[in-house]
C-alpha cells in the first residue's frame, strides 16, 4: 500500500482539495478558489476543525445564507470559464437544504460546484439527531437526499476510507466539460471525525487540464458538406463558446465565410457586438436583426448551446421549410436536438476544423449585405430605447442606458439572473469582452444577482462588477451585500423599483390574466409596504443613494467611481414599459376555456402562433 498518514475523514478531504491544481494563462495556480462554510452541529467539529489545519493554503470564506454562498461559489466557476471552482459546506438539514435551489442552478448551467453538507450519523446511535429527516419506509434517506436529481455526481459517505474513491470521482466530474456540474458528497458528522490510514499519495499534487475531443471524421465531413451548400447560414454561439476560450475562432471563423453570428443569453459576449457580422441576442429576447435573419435561415450552426426555447423562440423562430442543423455541441445530447447533424467536439477544436475543410468558401454576399441593413436599424433602434429621459418613471433600458454610458466599459461586467431585466440586458447591453455579461438564466434563480456578483468579483477583482437588481429579487436575497462589505470587495448595484415583480406582471396581462398577486398594489394587503433600499443597503455597511431621474443615476454612477466599497443606487422605475422592438414569441400555454374574454382572446393568439412550433 505504501506509506500512510493517520488523518480524519474530513481531514482528508481538506488536504486532497488544497493540492488539486490547474493551469490558467500559463500559470500553475490552486483549482479551488476557497471554501464558503457556514458551519452547524453538522459540521463545525468535523470539515470546520480540518478547514482550519489548511486555512493558509485553502481560504475559507464565511457567508450569511447558505444559498446565497452556493450562487457566489457558481458566479466564481462561471466568471472562471470552468477552469476553477469553489465548494461549500454546510450542517445538516436547512443548511443543507438551503444549497439545493442553488445546486439546481449549477446543474441547468452545466457549472463546477462541490457541496459538502452534513449528514446525520452513520451509526444511528443518537437517531433522530437534531435536525434530522425521518423517512418512515427508509432508514437511509435523509434531507441531503434532495440534491440527488440537481447533482452530477452524488456520494453519502459512510466510512471514512469511502472518501478516496470520492473525492476522485468528483474531481474527474467537477474538470470533465461534458460531465461538468454540481457534486455532492454527503458527510456524516461522526465519519467526518473518524480517522483512517490514508495513502500518502492521495495528497500529493495533481495538475487538471482541460479535456479537448476532436471531431468525428464523418461528422466533420458532412457538416462542412451541409455548409457549403447553404444559402442562408447563422452560427448560434452559446456558453459553450466561453467556457471552450473559443472566442477567437468563433470571430475567425465568422469573418472568414461570412457568416453572420447571433448569440444565446449564455453566450453574449462570446463576440463583441461592435463586429460588423455580429447581430446580438436571438430568439424570444432577440434583436430584430439577429431575428429576422434566424427567421430566414436555411442553416442554423448551434455552437455550445443548448437550444433552449428562449433561444429558439419555442422552436417557432426557424421559418425556412428547408432549414437545417449542425450541433457542434462536447454533449451528444444537445448536438442532436431537433434532428440536427451532430458534430461532437470541443467548441475551438471543432471551429477550426471546420474553417480548415472550407477554406475559400464565404457565405453569398446577400447574406453579409441583408445582416449589415439589419444590424443598422436595429442599433438605431436601442439607442432610441437607452436614450436618457426627463420622466418620473424611468424604463429598465433607460437605466441600462444610463449605466452603459456612464461605467459600462470594456473592463465592466454586468451581472442579472430573474425578471424583465436579462430580457433587456441581453437585447441591448454592449457587450464588447468575453465574460463582460455574466446572466444566469438557465435556471433563472430570483436572488443569484448580489451574490453572483460577489463570485464574480472574487474571480475577476480588476473588473468593475455591475449588478443590475429588481427590487423583488433584492428583497428575496440581499445578505451577501453585507459579506461584500465585509471581505472588501466592491460591487455597485442598481436596484430598480417597480414596486412588484413587474415582469410576472406584464406576462400575466399578456395572457390574458387580470392583475393579480405580482405588483405590491395588486397583492392581498392591509398597508402598502414602504421599503426604504437605501436605508437597508446603509445598515449592510453599503455606500446606497436614491435618485430621482436618469440624469441623477448618471451622476451618482460617475460620482461612485472614489468609493471605497460596495455601492447601492436605487431608482424607481416603471413596470409596465418593455422594448417592444425586437423579441419573439415565447410559449407559455393560455387556458382553453376561461369566464374572461381577455383569457379567451389571448387563446386565440395562442393556438395561431403554437401552429409555427418545430415539432420534434
Amino acid at each position: 500500500m505504501g506509506k500512510t498518514i493517520r488523518l480524519t475523514m474530513a481531514q482528508a478531504v481538506a488536504h486532497f482539495l488544497k493540492v488539486q491544481m490547474t493551469i490558467v494563462d500559463g500559470k500553475k495556480v490552486p483549482i479551488f478558489g476557497g471554501v464558503w462554510a457556514i458551519f452547524g452541529h453538522g459540521n463545525v467539529a468535523g470539515i470546520g476543525e480540518a478547514l482550519y489545519q489548511v486555512r493558509a493554503e485553502l481560504t475559507t470564506y464565511r457567508a450569511h445564507n447558505e444559498q446565497g454562498m452556493a450562487h457566489a461559489a457558481i458566479a466564481y466557476a462561471k466568471a472562471n470559464f470552468r477552469t476553477r471552482f469553489m465548494a461549500c459546506t454546510s450542517s445538516i438539514g436547512p443548511g443543507a437544504l438551503n444549497m439545493v435551489t442553488a445546486a439546481g442552478v449549477a446543474h441547468v448551467n452545466r457549472i463546477p460546484v462541490l457541496f459538502l453538507p452534513g449528514d446525520v450519523f452513520a451509526n444511528r446511535a443518537p437517531d433522530p439527531v437534531l435536525q434530522q429527516i425521518e423517512d418512515f419506509g427508509d432508514g437511509t434517506v435523509s434531507a441531503n437526499d434532495a440534491f440527488r436529481p440537481v447533482s452530477r455526481y452524488f456520494d453519502r459517505i459512510t466510512r471514512p476510507e469511502q472518501i478516496i474513491t470520492a473525492l476522485k470521482r468528483a474531481m474527474q466530474v467537477l474538470t470533465d466539460p461534458l460531465d461538468c456540474g454540481p457534486v455532492t458528497l454527503s458527510l456524516c458528522q461522526d465519519v467526518q471525525a473518524e480517522a483512517y490510514d490514508y495513502p500518502e499519495s492521495l495528497f500529493e499534487e495533481k495538475v487538471w487540464a482541460t479535456r479537448r475531443p476532436q471531431p468525428d471524421a464523418d461528422e466533420l465531413a458532412n457538416a462542412i458538406a451541409l455548409i457549403k451548400g447553404s444559402q442562408k447560414p447563422v452560427i448560434i454561439a452559446g456558453g459553450g463558446v466561453l467556457y471552450s476560450q473559443a472566442t477567437k475562432e468563433l470571430a475567425a471563423f465568422a469573418e472568414a465565410h461570412d457568416i453572420p453570428v447571433v448569440v444565446s443569453q449564455a453566450g453574449k459576449s462570446s463576440i463583441n457586438e461592435s463586429h460588423p457580422l455580429a447581430l446580438g441576442s436571438v430568439g424570444v429576447t432577440g434583436t430584430s436583426a439577429a431575428n429576422a435573419i434566424a427567421e430566414e435561415t436555411d442553416l442554423v450552426i448551434a455552437v455550445g448551446t443548448r437550444c433552449q426555447d428562449f433561444t429558439t423562440g419555442s422552436w417557432a423562430l426557424f421559418k425556412n421549410d428547408s432549414l437545417k442543423m449542425i450541433g457542434l455541441n462536447i454533449a451528444a445530447y444537445d448536438a442532436v436536438k431537433h434532428d440536427s447533424h451532430p458534430l461532437v467536439t470541443d467548441a475551438r477544436e471543432g471551429l477550426k476544423a471546420l474553417s480548415a475543410g472550407l477554406s475559400g468558401w464565404k457565405a453569398p454576399a446577400a447574406l453579409a449585405e441583408k445582416a449589415a441593413a439589419e444590424k443598422k436599424i436595429w442599433m438605431e433602434t436601442a439607442a432610441r430605447a437607452m436614450a436618457t429621459t426627463n420622466a418620473a418613471l424611468p424604463s429598465d433600458a433607460q437605466v441600462i442606458g444610463a449605466v452603459a454610458r456612464t461605467i459600462g466599459g470594456e473592463n465592466t461586467t454586468v451581472l442579472c439572473a430573474a425578471g424583465g431585466l436579462p430580457g433587456e440586458l441581453h437585447k441591448l447591453w454592449p457587450a464588447t469582452t468575453p465574460g463582460s455579461y455574466h446572466m444566469e438564466y438557465g435556471f433563472s434563480c430570483m436572488g443569484y444577482e448580489i451574490a453572483g456578483g460577489l463570485g464574480v468579483k472574487m474571480a475577476r477583482p480588476e473588473r468593475d462588477v455591475v449588478v443590475m437588481v429588481g427590487d423583488g429579487s433584492y428583497m428575496m436575497m440581499n445578505s451577501e451585500l453585507a459579506t461584500s462589505v465585509m471581505l472588501g470587495l466592491k460591487l455597485n448595484i442598481v436596484v430598480l423599483d417597480n414596486r412588484g415583480y413587474g415582469c410576472i406582471n406584464r406576462l400575466q396581462m399578456g395572457t390574458g390574466g387580470a392583475n393579480f398577486n405580482n405588483l405590491l398594489k395588486d397583492s392581498y394587503h392591509e398597508v402598502m409596504p414602504e421599503i426604504d433600499f437605501r436605508a437597508h443597503a446603509e445598515s449592510m455597511g453599503a455606500i446606497a443613494v436614491k435618485v430621482a431621474s436618469i440624469m441623477e443615476l448618471e451622476q451618482a454612477l460617475a460620482a461612485s467611481k472614489k468609493n471605497d466599497r460596495t455601492s447601492v443606487f436605487v431608482i424607481d422605475t416603471d413596470p409596465l414599459i418593455t422594448t417592444e422592438a425586437g423579441g419573439h414569441w415565447w410559449d407559455v400555454a393560455v387556458p382553453e376555456v376561461s369566464p374572461r374574454e381577455e383569457v379567451n382572446e389571448a387563446r386565440k393568439g395562442y393556438v395561431e402562433a403554437r401552429a409555427a412550433q418545430r415539432i420534434g
